[in-house]
């Protein structure tokens, strides 16, 4: 039972992460502006499309982690 605190903390972290993109977009005042662009794209498309991509990396990590988790639990 020892054993399974650190990933029972590993994995309420990785939960938490999941509010960064849904903070990250909440608020368009933040990224309502054209400046800078990349490529002649205007921040606020590519901020959106960044965060698409950050958000399946971090949904990638959390499946990651609930997954490890479970199978300590089956054990």
């Amino acid at each position: 039972m020892t054993r399974s605190r650190p990933r029972m903390g590993l994995r309420y972290l990785a939960r938490i992460l999941l509010l960064a993109p849904f903070v990250a977009v909440l608020w368009p005042p933040f990224y309502n502006r054209a400046e800078p662009a990349i490529a002649g794209v205007p921040f606020f498309y590519w901020y959106q499309m960044l965060w698409v991509v950050l958000t399946a990396c971090i949904l990638l990590f959390v499946y990651w982690c609930e997954r490890r988790s479970g199978n300590d639990q089956k054990h």
